[in-house]
């Protein structure tokens, strides 16, 4: 996807190193790749790439996709990454606005979402009720997953913001412990009570390990910003580590969207006897 190309142009200062939109430097030809030119117009091609990708991924699914539903989200997918795609010819031509730069990077992890869920909707193997998942507790797992998702969402929003120099780090630390602390109670419930069902429990660990992952790299980043702040241009190894930062951060996104469609799946596929039997049997 096109999200990591575009942090490799945030974390090298690149966003203006071609400073004109759709063409460059005048014209459609390709320009020298140097210096921050091999970033911000190899971010271009890598986005018309997707583009092209994602059109006819939406053709396909119009062809052969039964679901309607699946259709219409292959055409929003399109829809998606036209709107991203404007944005950022905006972002250059207006000299890199902060709240446009912001939307931009969100509305990225947003048809990042869209793909993996058209993946997951594909895949011959899915069933909406092919595990039933007899939750009793409040919050269900479904709903927990579900916020869980929202606030690693409004957590990336503030990273991006973060970037651009919208604001400080503390909102973005704040929010960053209300991820870590709804990962771990999901961790909790289903090791303590569901530990049975492997389906749910590996997606579980493995969200937990890109956690714990994606917190080092923030850690990390963020040190090194504050060491190499008299640094001339970034540094390799400061654009390393603030590019996996935001790597990581999609990959968590997607593993937590995953989780909820899983839970909210196994949720869907008990019957309301069920659910009854296993709250008696708790009580």
């Amino acid at each position: 996807m096109a999200a990591n190309p575009g942090a490799l142009v945030t974390s090298n200062d690149a966003g203006l190193s071609v400073p004109d939109w759709p063409t460059s430097f005048g014209s459609f030809h390709m320009p020298r790749m140097v210096g921050g030119v091999k970033y911000e117009h190899g971010h271009r091609m890598i986005a018309g790439t997707v583009v092209i990708l994602t059109v006819t991924l939406a053709l396909w699914l119009w062809r052969s996709e039964e679901r309607r539903w699946v259709r219409r989200l292959g055409g929003l997918a399109v829809l998606t990454i036209i709107c991203q795609a404007t944005l950022g010819g905006i972002t250059v031509l207006y000299f890199l606005p902060v709240d446009i730069s912001v939307a931009h990077a969100c509305l990225a992890q947003l048809f990042f979402c869209m793909m993996v869920s058209i993946a997951l909707f594909t895949n011959p193997d899915w069933q909406w009720d092919r595990l039933k998942l007899q939750d009793s507790s409040t919050p269900s797992l479904a709903h927990l997953s579900v916020a869980t998702t929202v606030v690693m969402f409004v957590q990336l929003l503030l990273g991006a913001a973060f970037r651009h120099h919208s604001f400080g780090i503390i909102p973005h630390i704040l929010v960053a412990a209300l991820v870590t602390i709804s990962v771990f109670w999901l961790l909790f419930r289903v090791l303590f009570e569901f530990r049975s069902e492997s389906q749910l429990e590996r997606p579980t660990l493995l969200l937990t390990a890109l956690l714990l992952v994606q917190i080092l790299l923030g850690v990390g980043s963020y040190l090194m910003i504050l060491e190499t702040q008299g640094a001339p241009q970034p540094l390799s190894p400061v654009v390393a580590v603030r590019t996996a930062h935001v790597a990581v951060g999609a990959l968590l996104l997607a593993s937590s969207l995953f989780l909820t469609f899983r839970y909210v799946a196994a949720a869907s596929g008990a019957s309301d006897e069920e659910i009854s039997i296993a709250k008696e049997a708790r009580t």
